[in-house]
């Protein structure tokens, strides 16, 4: 979780220079603004694939918990199983 806030937190300073930087420039209002937007738009999208990527770790990370869970349960569940069988003859 802490590497994805530091992303984050680059992506946003990175956002907050282009910004600064297009609003600074000498350029006309019009073409200011078309580059505010396309930039926006080059941003949101970069982001919208980390937190993808992001979320798509995170779920299969969860899947392989709940197989790893599962297996131990079973092997639990199969260890009992014995000990009773073993217990009652």
């Amino acid at each position: 979780m802490k590497t994805s806030n530091t992303i984050l937190g680059i992506i946003g300073a990175a956002a907050a220079g282009a910004l600064l930087g297009v609003l600074f420039a000498p350029d006309k209002g019009s073409k200011t603004r078309q580059k505010i937007a396309d930039k926006s738009k080059d941003y949101k999208d970069e982001l919208k694939g980390k937190l993808e990527n992001i979320a798509s770790t995170i779920s299969a990370n969860g899947k392989d918990l709940m197989n790893q869970g599962k297996s131990k349960y079973n092997n639990a569940k199969a260890e009992v199983s014995d000990g009773i069988e073993h217990i009652t003859n």
